[in-house]
């Protein structure tokens, strides 16, 4: 079985009226003339649309109360919050498990010019958690239901040019049996804890009503070194009372904003509708998106023109790439064999819960590409889109998945719901060339309740009818013989043997039994992991520890993840491999390792400060500028002078030099390099130099050894288990 996304039939997925441009059709849309190969620079134009950011001067109550959404509501005695702002963000990780599930209400004022009476506006969230309710001027304009897809409302036959407005939203972070997720390993961070826009248009626009997406989706297909093929849909609005003749025009633009394709055609709007127009061209030699090595991207720029005027403008990234998944050689990109080796990451921050912003994102995307991750699982939900944006130009493969988690409801409204989710991340990420796989369940099966499998097929059915270009996949816990593990085109495990259960080396014979019986299915791992504190140690021996329990030393963190890469890397079969997770991340029910409210398996400390050594293991396996690193920065006061000196390294050799002197150099086949060390009592210098063809680099820290150190040395499982 090959699952791949190279030559593909596209069917359209909307359910407007669909017009499709070809060269040559007569009648109701005339294809204008395609240019290829331009040098001519292109210059984005001023259009009618804007698009203004509300984030301050918002007021806040956590309670609901009775008149919020009415004009004259006294809101003066709410608290004052900048957006995003989430209710959250310390009780949700405080392990107390009592964080507050209920409704907040948001309110602020807003004026827009006079002079845009006439015009067409529009509120979009960009994430609201769980259930919103959208009023302006104290009319209701809707509910949404879902925590982290983007949506919009039409609020124009409410909004007052030339007046002052006022916004309220009721959001409610409740359990809902009717919307996933039921309940996950990770707190559910209530609120708007992303960003408010106000998008004004003329009332010719791209809209952006189709399930809070851009309006413009690009497909490519036929990729190859020599050519492609790219198709342009975009969903039209005519807001007024009669049929609008326009000028729809495409400009494919590469890096340096030159044209390399303009496609332009010529129709009629219907009144008060919107259509789905459909353009196609081809262009020769696209330099292609190519992960880590060259994420290239072009980009389209989309405009109506009415009445001689751009009326409005969209853009959208686009990267041109094919990839295929082999059963028995893993994932190709371009017709090349990647590694698809990388972590999950949840989208919350010590104290900020999931209300980030740039900084924050970025500050991930340098720990990814330093790691050298070649992909990326965004757990378990919709990510912001600056997110995608940054995966794209960091060429990062992602695996994008809604939040169906745990188990089911049995019932209409959660199908239907779970189906919006789908088709809102789906159409909102879409244009992200990273984005190769849709996700459509984790642990489906960890609680009980109604079998899946009917919901899971129908997701996976649906995922490829509205994009036939990208598998859907799935991250099962249950054994191979559940049925909703085999319902996606990918398939994908959460295994933690020697953590949750097993021993560590029993993950190369499972994995192997699986493949045996299911050669034709791709399989991946989309979980693994460990524990471990950088507060918590174990010198000598280092034993597996209770999971649940209070002590999680970073040294079996280590063992962990260096057991299993090393199985992982030699079974190339495994399309995927993700480690859990890139940071500690809050779960306020949880009371084990050294902080209550938090799951400590990430590689990277909770607030972004520490490294933990298994994240330099990584750096060691997945990079190759030289790098070297001795393990136990955080062990700084070691409990015996007798240590095992550990260092992971890329490099050819390494020497490692206590107190001056030399303790030789060592070589490895494993990335690990170790040699026994006798420490002084006190404050020991210790310096590990690696060496890769003529590069040298170092890494150097201290270690403090005690006087007594049998006495010590004895009792140190115990110390630190209190």
């Amino acid at each position: 079985m090959q699952v791949g996304a190279a030559n593909h039939t596209i069917k359209m997925r909307h359910n407007l009226g669909i017009y499709v441009v070809l060269a040559g059709m007569a009648g109701l849309i005339v294809l204008g003339a395609a240019s290829l190969s331009s040098t001519q620079s292109y210059h984005p134009p001023v259009s009618n649309r804007l698009d203004m950011l509300l984030v301050n001067d918002w007021r806040f109550i956590r309670q609901d109360v009775a008149g919020g959404e009415r004009t004259d509501f006294d809101d003066s005695s709410w608290s004052v919050v900048k957006l995003p702002y989430t209710w959250n963000n310390l009780d949700g990780q405080d392990g107390n498990d009592d964080y507050y599930r209920g409704i907040g209400w948001y309110r602020t004022h807003c004026t827009v010019e006079k002079a845009f009476a006439g015009r067409r506006f529009f509120l979009k969230c960009d994430g609201a958690f769980l259930v919103t309710d959208v009023y302006v001027n104290g009319h209701y304009l809707g509910e949404h239901r879902g925590g982290f897809a983007a949506f919009a409302f039409d609020v124009t036959p409410y909004l007052k040019a030339g007046a002052d407005n006022v916004i309220a939203i009721k959001v409610n972070n409740a359990v809902n049996p009717n919307v996933p997720p039921l309940s996950a390993d990770f707190t559910f961070f209530g609120g708007l804890y992303r960003e408010v826009h106000l998008l004004v248009t003329d009332p010719v626009h791209v809209s952006p009503l189709d399930y809070g997406s851009p309006g413009v989706y690009l497909t490519t297909t036929e990729v190859n070194t020599n050519s492609a093929k790219l198709q342009v849909e975009t969903v039209l609005a005519n807001a007024l009372a009669s049929p609008k003749a326009v000028t729809l025009r495409a400009i494919l633009t590469d890096a340096a904003t030159n044209v390399v394709a303009r496609v332009t055609t010529d129709v009629t709007l219907p009144a008060a509708a919107a259509s789905n127009f459909v353009m196609s061209t081809s262009i020769a030699r696209p330099h292609l998106w190519n992960g880590l090595a060259d994420p290239y991207l072009y980009r389209v720029f989309v405009e109506v023109v009415a009445d001689g005027k751009i009326a409005d403008a969209v853009s959208q990234p686009l990267g041109f790439r094919w990839f295929s998944v082999d059963p028995e050689k893993g994932f190709f990109l371009n017709g090349h064999y990647l590694d698809l080796h990388g972590v999950c990451m949840h989208q919350d921050w010590f104290g900020r819960g999931w209300a980030l912003g740039e900084p924050e994102r970025s500050t991930n995307f340098a720990l990814l590409k330093e790691i050298g991750a070649t992909a990326l699982r965004l757990s378990h939900y919709e990510h912001h889109d600056e997110t995608y944006q940054l995966a794209d130009q960091n060429g990062i493969v992602v695996w994008s998945e809604i939040p169906l988690v745990n188990c089911i409801t049995e019932s209409p409204e959660f199908y239907a719901n779970a189906k919006q989710q789908l088709i809102e991340m789906i159409r909102q990420r879409y244009n992200h060339p990273s984005v190769v796989c849709w996700g459509v369940f984790n642990e489906i099966t960890m609680k009980p309740g109604p079998p899946p499998t009917a919901l899971v097929r129908q997701l996976a059915e649906l995922a490829h009818r509205e994009d036939p270009t990208r598998p859907a996949t799935s991250a099962a816990n249950a054994g191979d013989k559940e049925p909703s593990n085999w319902c996606t085109e990918l398939n994908a495990f959460n295994r933690y043997f020697g953590w949750y259960n097993g021993k560590l080396d029993d993950f190369g014979p499972w994995v192997d039994d699986i493949h045996k019986h299911h050669p034709d299915r791709p399989i991946g791992i989309s979980e693994y992991g460990a524990g471990a504190s950088v507060r918590q140690h174990e010198e000598g021996t280092v034993y597996q520890p209770a999971p649940g329990g209070k002590f999680h030393p970073e040294e079996y963190q280590n063992l962990y993840h260096e057991s299993q890469w090393q199985q992982m890397k030699v079974r190339p079969f495994l399309w995927c491999k993700f480690v859990w997770n890139l940071c500690d991340f809050a779960v306020e029910a949880r009371k084990e390792g050294d902080t209550p409210g938090r799951n400590d398996k990430g590689l990277v400390t909770y607030d972004r400060q520490i490294r933990k050594d298994a994240f330099y293991w990584y750096k060691a396996n997945w990079t190759t500028n030289p790098m070297v690193y001795i393990t136990g920065h955080t062990f700084a006061d070691r409990m015996t002078n007798a240590v095992v000196a550990k260092v992971y390294s890329n490099c050819d050799s390494v020497e490692l030099i206590v107190n001056g002197v030399s303790q030789g150099f060592r070589v490895s086949t494993n990335c690990i390099f170790t040699w026994p060390v006798t420490l002084l009592d006190g404050t020991n210098s210790v310096r590990a130099i690696g060496t890769k063809g003529e590069i040298s680099t170092t890494d150097a820290l201290a270690w403090t050894a005690p006087a007594q150190n049998s006495a010590i040395a004895s009792t140190a499982r115990k110390v630190n288990e209190n």
